[in-house]
């Protein structure tokens, strides 16, 4: 699948598919963007991009996610916090982002927050970098590794008394993508097959 493909099969799904939005009060409202890009190079097909979080951030610290963070008064909507987010993070124009459509809103677990994911595809290369203060790097990885079922693993965590299904993707021994972040890739990945009938 080439990013021509990804954006009509996203297009088509986020179309039709309604949208889960969670209002809760009790929640601290954040978005996210979740990057498409054509890869390092440009070569491979469609990548996500991931961002590692530094020890310095107080939440989530050392995993991987998307960029973004809680909505600020100043921010006109979910795409521009997740926009204004990945230009301080990573350093991500907003004018290189061609935004498909918002998924359904993911609530963290172990902590307060209810996520806008974004999905956007960067339209031309860009050099990321890492703001070094709340992020340490940057990581693409493959479409087609994700889809891979041999590094997806599911384990059941209790949580506040309950029992919850926490996904991961084990990239490579160093890169595993976990909690709501894999929740969001398992969304990504569930729209992009209804977006291919």
């Amino acid at each position: 699948m080439d990013l021509a493909e990804l954006r009509r099969r996203l297009d088509a799904a986020l179309e039709r598919r309604p949208r889960r939005i969670a209002a809760r009060s009790d929640l601290i409202s954040a978005a996210v963007l979740v990057p498409v890009t054509a890869g390092p190079g440009g070569a491979g097909g469609p990548h996500v991009l991931f961002s590692k979080k530094s020890a310095a951030v107080p939440h989530h610290k050392g995993q991987f996610a998307f960029p973004g963070g809680i909505v600020e008064e100043r921010d006109g909507s979910r795409v521009e916090t997740a926009l204004r987010e990945a230009w301080e993070e990573i350093r991500l124009p907003a004018d290189a982002v061609e935004v498909l459509g918002l998924l359904d809103d993911t609530e963290t677990r172990a902590t307060q927050f209810v996520i806008t994911p974004v999905v956007g595809i960067v339209t031309r290369p860009v050099a990321f970098q890492p703001d070094g203060r709340e992020i340490e790097r940057v990581i693409e990885v493959p479409l087609e590794t994700l889809r891979d079922p041999t590094i997806f693993r599911t384990e059941l965590w209790e949580v506040g008394g309950e029992g919850h299904d926490v996904h991961f993707y084990d990239v490579s021994v160093e890169d595993v993508i976990w909690g709501a972040t894999a929740r969001i890739v398992l969304q990504v990945l569930e729209v992009l097959k209804q977006g291919a009938g």
